[in-house]
């Protein structure tokens, strides 16, 4: 599976969200509102997700594999910073 498309949108004075994004992979799937947060150490990112009624947080979606994961991460990071 492959990111085919970033749609990146940076937010000012949010805290530590620094931006949305929206993913295309492999030309077939749409996953929106993706936040790049500023973590105390790095920028990481933060799938959609909502808090149930014992205020735990719980993801939309997510990927099941690290490569996965590591390879969002990466197209959001680098779209950011250029």
């Amino acid at each position: 599976m492959k990111v085919t498309n970033v749609n990146l949108k940076k937010v000012e004075d949010k805290g530590s969200v620094k931006a949305y994004a929206t993913i295309i992979l492999d030309d077939s799937l749409a996953i929106h509102n993706i936040r790049l947060i500023e973590g105390k150490e790095r920028l990481f990112i933060a799938f959609p997700n909502y808090k149930d009624k014992n205020e735990a947080y719980h993801d939309y979606v997510h990927p099941i594999v690290s490569n996965l994961r590591e390879a969002i991460e990466k197209v959001i990071l680098d779209k950011y910073n250029n």
